[in-house]
């Protein structure tokens, strides 16, 4: 693990996501020793020089312990009061802790209709940015007051994962009642063996990462894995680690042995293309033309409306849609500029008669290249 421990030692931007079992005492309520010791690590870790997001689980499970309920309930408004009761005093805990060491935080909600949609991504992600450069520590959890299972991210390792994507993360920690993953459950074997380090991708993983997850959490080991490998894409390593170890987070700071690493393969810029190519919902499709499927294939050049000859679907912009060429083949996916009735107005005409035909003009390309993937 020593090309780890040198990176580690390098990272200047973590997301850190610490789940709902330690941050409860497993649903004896939030343990605010544990959280002090958490915020005074990342305290230190912001001495470093080290930026940091914190995603946080236990809303539900703090709602749980305080509405005095023993178990996670199914019905989805008992779940969101649940979130709601617990939510307030989570985030007031972590202000709390937070403050001792003179630092800010702000609290982020998120969904993941939040981050499909292009501007709202743009905007979620440009709020985290300027919060890490005025060193504040960002607090961002699912917002499962609102959420329901066709908007939601399902647990928050994904959410995790998405969060490295979205601010460029180097580092990815991951926060667990395990000390990391085992090629068995160690819970019933205790002599199971730890996997140091790992590919992100590495499929023979997935079967050492198969088990239940706990009874406050959504999540198991197999969404850490996942996570790990939805930061990858990004160029995000991870790690996953026994978030009740002493010193855990400046252990894997100063590259000690903690948890797993998980190693991304990718570069960052390729990776984004690949999240772009699969995560989002196609809503439309772009039928081009000989000349422009020839440059957007062979160079990957941006979109220009001229090269459109006829639009499909409906859809918004900063939506998901698909580019085909003059065979119907799709070639290319990307994140459009113009919504569905605009992009027919203008196709087939030079970014010069935009302004003229829809009254305003805000890009010239249809598909920006650095929001187009290549197929």
């Amino acid at each position: 693990m020593q090309a780890g421990r040198d990176y580690l030692q390098k990272t200047r931007r973590w997301v850190i996501k610490i789940g709902s079992a330690l941050l409860t005492a497993d649903g004896q309520g939030l343990d605010k020793s544990a959280i002090d010791t958490w915020v005074a690590q990342i305290a230190a870790l912001r001495q470093q020089g080290i930026e940091v997001v914190l995603v946080s689980s236990g809303a539900v499970a703090a709602g749980l312990s305080r509405l005095g309920w023993s178990r996670r309930p199914q019905a989805i408004h008992d779940l969101q009061a649940a979130a709601a009761v617990g939510q307030m005093g989570l985030i007031q805990t972590w202000e709390t802790a937070f403050a001792q060491h003179r630092l800010h935080t702000a609290q982020i909600l998120l969904v993941h209709d939040d981050l499909s949609n292009r501007q709202r991504y743009l905007n979620a992600r440009r709020t985290l940015q300027t919060l890490l450069a005025l060193g504040v520590i960002p607090v961002v959890n699912e917002n499962d007051t609102v959420a329901t299972d066709e908007i939601r991210f399902g647990d928050n390792d994904t959410l995790g994962g998405v969060v490295a994507n979205l601010i460029d993360a180097d580092l990815l920690t991951i926060l667990t009642d395990q000390t990391g993953l085992y090629e068995q459950d160690p819970r019933q074997f205790p002599a199971a063996t730890l996997i140091a380090q790992a590919l992100a991708n590495d499929t023979r993983l997935d079967e050492y990462a198969r088990g239940p997850a706990g009874s406050l959490g959504r999540g198991g080991m197999l969404t850490k894995l996942k996570a790990a490998r939805l930061a990858a894409r990004s160029g995000a390593h991870t790690v996953i680690a026994g978030g009740r170890q002493a010193n855990v987070l400046l252990d894997i700071a100063a590259g000690m042995e903690a948890g797993t690493w998980l190693q991304a393969e990718q570069r960052p810029v390729a990776a984004r293309k690949r999240w772009l190519e699969s995560h989002l919902q196609i809503r439309g499709v772009l039928h081009l033309d000989d000349g422009a499927a020839k440059v957007v294939k062979q160079s990957g050049r941006s979109l220009l409306p001229v090269g459109v000859v006829r639009v499909e679907g409906k859809f918004g912009r900063g939506e998901m849609v698909s580019c085909v060429d003059p065979a119907g083949k799709e070639i290319a996916r990307g994140l459009v500029n113009y919504d569905a009735d605009e992009a027919r107005r203008i196709a087939g005409l030079g970014s010069g008669r935009i302004a003229a035909v829809l009254g305003y003009h805000d890009d010239d390309e249809l598909i920006h290249r650095d929001n187009l993937v290549l197929l």
